[in-house]
């Protein structure tokens, strides 16, 4: 592993690490914010999984996050949204290869080489941060943004045991029934639509919830709602009985100024949830 930056902030460290990542086939980078009770113990780690076109920095450097980790002992790892680099498959279209890696393993030329995200977000990193950092693996919760809420949801559901909560703004909640999935899940899985809705959070809310507590944010104003399709992910939350906060915002669009808005609700949702 690689230190390529260190940062003192709110009595913490912000760091930025790569490594050669085994489910990737390549150098990956990573974000890690480390609060100051970490130089004394091991401590509860939360996710933050971003969306399409970003990179491990965009929430590190937008969220406006550490601060209220810190208020809380929270450890935050912001994780890259693919694999990247000279001979990793990539596309013109914005939401389809380098940053759009969706968080699933696929199986599909000419992806199957790097594209293992999945195996990278729910088994490599979480290792290499227990082996190399004060986490406590046993103290988890995971959140994420658009692309990330999607990713974030179906870890949570797919993972019992792992999280203790979870968290999402404006989650792309029905990617098999939207074009941001439909095109993706194709070109990465296949044609066959069988083995889509396991990455699917709606499907998954009906078929297997998550037992624990979920927090959810959309912005009424958000220009990409129809594909996001928030009412289908509400729908199987309230046919299942989930245990789950579920908001409309006013007013807030898809940005980072939405997401920065409310993320000390998040944090707090979570701190709760990973100190009981």
């Amino acid at each position: 592993m690689k230190t390529i930056s260190e940062n003192t902030c709110f009595d913490g460290t912000q760091g930025v690490y790569s490594h050669a990542s085994t489910a990737c086939d390549g150098d990956m980078t990573f974000g890690l914010f480390l609060p100051a009770e970490a130089k004394e113990e091991k401590v509860p780690l939360l996710w933050f999984l971003s969306g399409l076109t970003c990179t491990h920095e965009n929430a590190m450097t937008k969220a406006a996050a550490q601060g209220w980790a810190a208020e809380h002992g929270i450890a935050l790892v912001f994780p890259d949204t693919s694999p990247r680099g000279e001979g990793v498959a990539d596309h013109d279209d914005f939401d389809l290869g380098q940053g759009a890696g969706f968080y699933v393993n696929a199986t599909q030329d000419p992806w199957a080489k790097h594209y293992k995200m999945w195996d990278y977000i729910a088994d490599e990193l979480p290792a290499l941060l227990a082996e190399k950092f004060a986490i406590d693996p046993e103290r988890q919760g995971i959140t994420g943004h658009s692309m990330g809420g999607h990713g974030a949801l179906t870890l949570a559901m797919t993972l019992p045991g792992r999280y203790r909560s979870v968290s999402a703004f404006s989650p792309i909640s029905n990617p098999i029934d939207s074009d941001w999935g439909r095109k993706q899940f194709t070109a990465y899985l296949g044609e066959d639509e069988s083995t889509w809705a396991k990455h699917d959070a709606s499907k998954l809310m009906l078929e297997k919830g998550f037992d624990g507590p979920i927090l959810i944010d959309t912005g009424t104003k958000d220009q990409f709602i129809d594909l996001l399709r928030p009412e289908t992910l509400a729908d199987a939350i309230s046919k299942r009985r989930q245990q789950a906060t579920f908001r409309l915002q006013p007013g807030y669009d898809h940005s980072y100024f939405f997401v920065s808005t409310f993320i000390e609700d998040h944090i707090a949702f979570h701190a709760e949830a990973l100190w009981s």
